[in-house]
């Protein structure tokens, strides 16, 4: 059975940092594209970041330079370190680990807020 289980969210002040951790199991993690989402208020879910299986990253632009996902193949982990926060930022994170297109997992997600 596959989980992916997110931690790491939180209250923090407008300009502040959290890290993201999603911890994977019953998965050959290696294989899968790790991938982290956002889902704010009243809106849809959206990309953040992804991670391929070589290490390759891709970003939101508008979280390019603030964020940064890296990945553990010995921990089957996935993290998304957050710094310099902005209010819009605030939603609910979402890691997706994906090996085909019909092949994916969610995490439960969890809630960041940033103050102002």
């Amino acid at each position: 059975q596959v989980q992916l289980a997110e931690s790491g969210g939180g209250l923090v002040q407008a300009g502040g940092s959290l890290r993201l951790s999603c911890a994977a199991s019953g998965l050959t993690f290696s294989a899968y594209v790790m991938n982290w989402f956002r889902q704010a208020p009243g809106k849809e879910r959206e990309f953040v970041a992804t991670i391929d299986q070589s290490g390759a990253t891709t970003y939101a632009a508008s979280v390019r330079g603030r964020f940064t996902i890296s990945r553990d193949n010995a921990k089957n982990t996935v993290s998304l370190q957050m710094n310099n926060l902005k209010p819009e930022d605030t939603a609910v994170y979402y890691c997706k680990a994906q090996l085909a297109p019909k092949i994916a997992y969610w995490g439960q997600g969890t809630q960041v807020t940033v103050s102002s």
